[in-house]
């Protein structure tokens, strides 16, 4: 099996919720913020995979890749900061707001 269909479900997961939320409010702000932390994210799993795979902290075997790189770091390893970008804030718009009330008073922070 490659990394690529590995990938594939977290992809349509997280572009199926990302969807879900297209009629919540300030959709265009929140995929604004979400680029931004994505750029972010994957500037620094570019850095960091780099600098691990240079100390030989790992591997991929490339029978399994693309083979389409980023320095050292193969580009599905990009996959995953992407989707997070989006997926985590599309799930927080979801959350009942009554839900995300109570969790952040519990968390000390009132909203």
């Amino acid at each position: 099996m490659t990394y690529a269909v590995i990938v594939l479900p977290f992809v349509l997961a997280t572009a199926l919720v990302t969807l879900a939320t297209l009629r919540r409010p300030r959709f265009g702000r929140r995929m604004a913020a979400s680029a931004v932390a994505a750029v972010a994210l994957m500037l620094l799993t570019a850095i960091f995979d780099n600098v691990m795979i240079a100390a030989g902290l790992f591997t991929y075997p490339t029978e399994h890749l693309s083979g389409i790189r980023i320095g050292l770091a193969p580009i599905e390893d990009f996959s995953y900061p992407l989707c997070a970008a989006f997926l985590v804030p599309a799930v927080f718009t979801l959350l009942p707001a009554r839900s995300r009330a109570r969790r952040a008073s519990v968390g000390g922070v009132a909203s």
